[in-house]
């Protein structure tokens, strides 16, 4: 038998939505810079799988003029804590200056310390007496709640208070600040704001939507899971083809692997047929939570992180740019259908 050679290239998809971008949104990101001035730091979290696809350059133009904490969050999902690792770490820290860089698991405590050891130096510095008000933002679904949470439950021993969930959008409004640091002895305490999630207006690269979709930024009916899931396919290969040897032996076909992995998990339709769809939002979510390799979709090196950085004014789109530009694609598939029609 010829030896397994994995797929080198995923094929482009230009028909792929290229916006997420939706009313409570815009309505978040709006409420956000009126009250800035309120606050003295913006903590933004990028998933730690996808740093460079997660990161929202709209919170830079609109939330600027205060200092950044950038959370990689959900660490333990794409790092062994390997040298490797470490040394990406590094590059990511030194292309982010002047902004302060931390990697974080929620589940982690000395991780969800660094946060606080940082948020605790940072009010020390303001030296204010009504202590201290900081914001928490991020695209949609990257953890921002999750380590509010972690912060609270960590730094003043209290209990959940911000919503979570696998699909993107649990959190719709800005909500109240509440404590994660108690006072010191003349000050109040550090206070955290929780924000919903903000997609990018347009995503220009098909493949960074496919990245934003796999780990869980858009809802899983934007893009079809079958799509998703020989997307994740391309990239188990890439990362170890035998991880999936439950169900198959190394395959570049995901209608072969979802068709094994339905009859061997039972997920079957009426008639005993594979049920793909479901296989393939199961497959999917067996890789979020962890349980089919951890590792980055980014590729992160000097040349991806300086391109992304020369690239900037391309990303930048304004929101009015990018409803043009979604405006026009919706234009584009209604023409199409209706000529499909004809």
């Amino acid at each position: 038998m010829a030896a397994f050679v994995p797929r080198q290239v995923f094929p482009t998809l230009e028909s792929l939505p290229r916006s997420y971008f939706l009313g409570h949104h815009k309505a978040g990101l709006d409420k956000m810079k009126t009250m800035l001035s309120h606050i003295d730091l913006v903590i933004e979290c990028r998933d730690y799988r996808i740093p460079l696809s997660s990161r929202n350059p709209l919170f830079e133009e609109n939330l600027a003029g205060r200092e950044r904490l950038i959370v990689y969050t959900k660490q333990d999902l794409g790092s062994h804590g390997r040298q490797r690792d470490k040394t990406r770490e590094r590059l990511i820290q030194e292309f982010q200056q002047p902004s302060a860089v931390l990697f974080s698991d929620y589940k982690d405590k000395s991780s969800v310390r660094k946060v606080l050891d940082f948020a605790r130096a940072h009010t020390a510095s303001v030296n204010s007496l009504t202590g201290s008000r900081m914001m928490i933002v991020g695209m949609p679904n990257v953890g921002k709640s999750s380590l509010l949470n972690a912060l609270r439950r960590v730094g003043v021993h209290k209990g959940k208070v911000a919503h979570t969930g696998a699909q993107p959008g649990v959190t719709r409004k800005i909500g109240t600040t509440v404590k994660i640091i108690e006072g010191e002895e003349h000050g109040e305490g550090v206070y955290l704001m929780d924000t919903p999630g903000v997609f990018i207006p347009y995503v220009p690269d098909a493949e960074a939507m496919l990245k934003l979709a796999l780990c869980g930024s858009v809802k899983d009916t934007i893009i079809a899971p079958t799509t998703l899931a020989d997307y994740l396919l391309f990239h188990l290969n890439t990362y170890d083809p035998f991880i999936y040897r439950e169900y198959a032996t190394p395959t570049n076909d995901i209608v072969q692997l979802l068709d094994l992995l339905a009859r061997k998990t039972g997920r079957l339709q009426k008639g005993g047929s594979p049920d793909l769809e479901a296989s393939a939002l199961w497959l999917i979510q067996r890789w979020r939570n962890g349980y089919l390799g951890r590792f980055m979709l980014d590729e992160v090196t000097h040349e991806t992180l300086e391109a992304q950085r020369k690239g900037d004014e391309g990303i930048r789109l304004s929101l009015s740019q990018g409803r043009k530009m979604v405006k026009e694609l919706r234009k584009q598939k209604s023409r199409a259908k209706f000529l499909n029609t004809q």
